[in-house]
């Protein structure tokens, strides 16, 4: 099956309840299977610069990338897929335009943004992240985070100073350890998962887990898991009833059937109808 018919993409934006503009960016292409979220650092000058900038370079440069090889095939250094080295080769090429353009132009000194991209391939997805802005699975019932954040909070929470319930109201909520585009490097963390037809996975900035319990969330999202587009407007319209304090986006990919690449036998049997 190609890829866009085995998935299901949907995103929104919203700029929430109290922020007068939308520092969050996002974009997806079906046929490429990939999606990006960016969230520019709050604290930070022109933040929606930031997040801008990261999603154009990763999506523009990827989806151009595919155009000559296949996510599946293994890097001839790395030995890597293919995928694992797009995802980090952009990001890190998104942190050095960030880096650059702040350096040179002083109304964007010190921007920043946290990035989550999603690169689905061969019934497999790579995850690739900075930042607290994350990527969950819904599986049958099951619903869990499958990142996991770059955060004082979590840094906190790993070494037991502080508990998961506590971690809820505590002021160092939005301190992240990682973030795009604040120095000249930056540490990509990138992970693969094999992918179940009927799968739901939830790309959002932390506009939407700050506001809405991860329980309600999944409970969302199991009830509206046959209709996409109003399980993303839900899962907004909670965030801005719980208060809508931070601008909220989120992007949903369903898998709806397999997309597994041709090989081996397969591979050489095509080859030779195509010649």
């Amino acid at each position: 099956m190609k890829i866009q018919d085995a998935l299901e993409m949907v995103s929104q934006t919203h700029p929430g309840m109290v922020r007068s503009h939308n520092e969050d960016s996002v974009a997806f292409d079906l046929p490429s299977g990939l999606v990006v979220l960016a969230d520019g650092m709050g604290g930070y000058n022109a933040g929606e610069v930031a997040s801008g900038i990261a999603v154009s370079v990763v999506a523009t440069e990827i989806k151009h990338r595919l155009e000559n090889i296949k996510p599946e095939e293994k890097d001839a250094f790395s030995g890597e897929d293919e995928a694992v080295v797009l995802l980090r080769d952009n990001v890190q090429k998104a942190n050095a335009s960030i880096f650059h353009a702040a350096e040179s132009q002083p109304q964007y000194s010190g921007m920043g943004t946290t990035i989550v991209a999603a690169l689905f391939y061969d019934d497999r997805v790579a995850v690739a992240h900075v930042g607290d802005s994350r990527m969950y699975r819904l599986r049958g019932e099951t619903f869990e985070t499958i990142t996991r954040d770059h955060s004082l909070l979590q840094e906190q929470i790993d070494s037991g100073i502080i508990s998961k319930k506590d971690a809820r109201t505590s002021k160092n909520k939005n301190l992240v350890t990682r973030a795009v585009g604040i120095d000249d490097d930056v540490d990509v963390e990138i992970h693969i998962h094999d992918l179940q037809v009927g799968d739901i996975y939830l790309l959002c900035s932390d506009g939407l887990n700050d506001m809405v319990e991860d329980e309600d969330i999944g409970s969302t999202m199991q009830m509206l898991r046959a209709n996409l587009p109003l399980a993303a407007t839900q899962l907004i319209q909670m965030a801005n009833d719980n208060g809508g304090r931070d601008n909220v986006s989120v992007i949903l990919v369903k898998i709806n059937g397999k997309f597994a690449s041709p090989s081996g036998w397969t591979q050489k049997l095509l080859s030779w109808f195509k010649n």
